[in-house]
């Protein structure tokens, strides 16, 4: 049994070393290989991280060209990693690296495909906390997600869903929405959460809600069909109103009754177009970066001891 442990780092120069240090420990009884992969930090992350590459052979490195986000970091780790069960953890200390084992024993106790961590208490900013719950209920909706399952970034995953993630080459990967796709295999453990022990959340508003509608539009068309549904529903009771209106018109004159009528009518058919054409122009947009070319990740540096580099096309090695 080999576990990998992905880490994806974003400005986490203060914790990682501690963090590396903190797993190491926790995993001492276990074969296991770190793989720490730098997001395009602005701080000296990435001078810490090889240094500790190249320190122990167990820890893998891999340093982005730019920031391509967590979920585009994952993918990469994903590629890189080798072992039986993958890990993702974050870099800032909130997912204790005590909890890993609680998750590994129970995805092979359950023979889970994929392990997500529950939060007893969530220490997060509290328009993060919204967030979460709001994408957790737009993807039971979205992505036929159980409303009992919280997607959390702090989760185990089997060899064999990996295997399936890392097909995916789409420029904007979701990783729960491709879980989801891959299998209903899942299970939840209920884990602790502590406080951020350093800096602040990388995760603002606009980062989140990039992300939001980065599962919104890439895995589902159930977005066209809900405002298609909505755009028949405005359409009807515009008609509805119009007639009624136009009706009242006839049988008395007043000037009230004209500015009903043209108002019901446009207003109606005015949101129905706006809904439309705001939708069309996300999945158009989407369409003409994937067809553009454009990677999900481009490595600037690798030291990678367990020569898993065939994972890694030309292009993404730039």
């Amino acid at each position: 049994m080999k576990l990998s442990i992905i880490v994806p780092i974003f400005n986490g120069a203060l914790t990682i070393r501690r963090l590396v240090d903190t797993v190491k420990l926790e995993m001492n009884d276990l074969q296991h290989e770190i793989i720490l992969v730098n997001d395009g930090s602005k701080d000296n992350s990435g001078e810490i991280c090889e240094e500790l590459a190249y320190m122990d052979e167990t820890i893998n490195y891999i340093s982005l060209r730019n920031n391509f986000g967590e979920h585009n970091a994952v993918i990469c780790g994903l590629n890189a990693s080798s072992g039986d069960y993958a890990v993702i953890i974050d870099d800032d200390f909130q997912n204790p690296p005590s909890e890993i084992k609680k998750l590994l024993k129970q995805a092979i106790f359950h023979n889970h495909d994929v392990v997500y961590s529950k939060y007893r208490i969530k220490y997060h900013n509290w328009y993060r906390n919204l967030g979460s719950k709001w994408n957790n209920l737009v993807a039971s909706y979205v992505l036929d997600k159980p409303f009992s399952l919280y997607l959390s970034s702090f989760k185990i995953i089997k060899r064999e869903v990996v295997d399936e993630l890392i097909k995916y080459k789409g420029s904007s990967p979701y990783i729960d929405g491709l879980i989801l796709r891959i299998t209903s295999n899942i299970g939840v453990y209920e884990v602790e959460h502590s406080p951020r022990m350093e800096g602040k959340s990388n995760y603002n508003l606009p980062r989140l809600f990039s992300l939001y509608m980065n599962m919104f539009i890439n895995h589902s068309i159930r977005p066209i069909r809900f405002f298609m549904f909505l755009g028949f529903v405005m359409f009807l009771t515009g008609m509805v109103l119009f007639f009624y209106f136009l009706d009242s018109n006839i049988r008395e004159t007043s000037p009230y009754l004209n500015w009903k009528l043209f108002l019901s009518g446009s207003f109606a058919l005015s949101g129905f177009n706006v809904s439309i054409l705001s939708l069309i122009g996300e999945y158009v947009g989407k369409i003409l970066i994937s067809s553009g070319g454009s990677p999900q990740f481009v490595v600037k540096k690798m030291v990678l001891h367990n020569g898993n580099k065939s994972n890694f096309s030309k292009v993404e090695q730039q």
